[in-house]
């Protein structure tokens, strides 16, 4: 399974629109859970509102501007390597705020797509759609280029 823990509520149509094309598509691959939490606007509350959907087994990869920056190839083999030995994926997409530091230290991996900041429906739908091309890449189909 693939879990994406987010903050904050979709508002505009449009990125709901783009959210739901995605899932979608990847749910025809790997099962896919997205779930909203309160945006707090304090980071140690959501930290325990976070972890409280942290099973002891996932592979937690934390997203943070300060990652590590990886290509879409690389990502898809990262995703395939993950699941020989964890049956559960879970993304975090922090708030505005970012990320509790204890939340990325607690993470298997921090991942970045880039330097910038995003605002977060958009970046929510950039993140599946990179999930959804890796499952294209491992499948050997055709999208990736």
């Amino acid at each position: 399974m693939i879990k994406i823990i987010c903050l904050g509520k979709i508002k505009e149509k449009y990125l709901e629109d783009l959210i739901n094309d995605y899932k979608k598509r990847i749910n025809k691959y790997h099962k896919l859970t997205i779930i909203e939490l309160k945006d707090e606007n304090d980071l140690s509350i959501e930290k325990a509102n976070i972890e409280k959907y942290l099973g002891k087994n996932d592979y937690i990869i934390a997203l943070d501007i300060e990652g590590e920056l990886i290509t879409s190839a690389k990502l898809a083999q990262k995703i395939d390597e993950i699941f020989i030995t964890n049956s559960t994926i879970t993304f975090i997409i922090g708030s505005s705020e970012g990320l509790h530091p204890d939340l990325k230290k607690r993470a298997n991996y921090r991942l970045s797509f880039s330097r910038l900041t995003f605002p977060h429906g958009l970046f929510r739908g950039i993140l599946l759609e990179q999930i959804y091309r890796s499952f294209k890449i491992l499948n050997n189909e055709r999208y990736h280029k």
